[in-house]
């Protein structure tokens, strides 16, 4: 279990991508993201469709905080839904499955029907919560993909994946162009969920083979 990683500040060489404002996003069209700013934190406007942002990325750590609504009339996928679009297409999701005894395919923190978390780590809605995502993106030769995408992702300090392979993009993906770098988009899905403290640290695809400083 990791520590507690709320409120983290981006490291050194990380990219940060929501500390307040939106600048670096955009809806589908290409114009201005349009979701709600207070407080730090951004606010899911459906209406208005998802958000993603200009910056790309390979290989990367990403953190992100975020917040689900009270919706106890609501069950299954109507519970505060939305989502976290890894390169734009490999949704990790998120939804309020607090307190459920085994998290399934849909269920917050899943790799979306395709793989479950290995336990519940959900928080009651209204309280904050984090995803700590490492992404290793497929690797390609062209447009031919030798090594699938993986993720490990801890959830509150909770691992819930271990390195796991997401053979295929997740449902609807900005693009299947797995062999080019993609965005970070997060879902607009008909319920409020709010975000903050986004950033990303882009990872090497591979460490040194020499000893010491080159």
């Amino acid at each position: 279990m990791l520590c507690d990683t709320m409120g983290n500040a981006p490291p050194a060489g990380a990219v940060v991508l929501f500390d307040g404002n939106l600048d670096g996003w955009t809806n589908k069209e290409g114009s201005a993201a349009e979701w709600k700013v207070s407080d730090g934190a951004v606010e899911v406007v459906p209406s208005t469709g998802d958000i993603a942002t200009v910056a790309t990325f390979e290989d990367h750590y990403l953190h992100l905080e975020f917040r689900l609504s009270d919706m106890p009339e609501a069950t299954g996928q109507h519970k505060s839904n939305s989502g976290v679009f890894l390169q734009g297409r490999y949704e990790i999701q998120v939804l309020d499955s607090s307190g459920w005894e085994r998290p399934g395919l849909g269920d917050c923190g899943a790799v979306y029907d395709q793989s479950a978390p290995l336990t519940n780590a959900c928080r009651p809605a209204l309280e904050w919560q984090t995803y700590d995502a490492i992404f290793r993106a497929p690797r390609c030769e062209g447009k031919v993909v030798k090594e699938n995408a993986r993720l490990t992702l801890f959830f509150n300090g909770v691992l819930v994946h271990n390195n796991v392979e997401i053979p295929h993009v997740t449902g609807a993906p900005t693009d299947t162009n797995v062999q080019l770098p993609g965005c970070l988009r997060l879902q607009a899905h008909s319920n409020v969920v709010w975000y903050r403290n986004i950033w990303a640290l882009p990872l090497l695809a591979a460490g040194s083979s020499t000893y010491g400083p080159a």
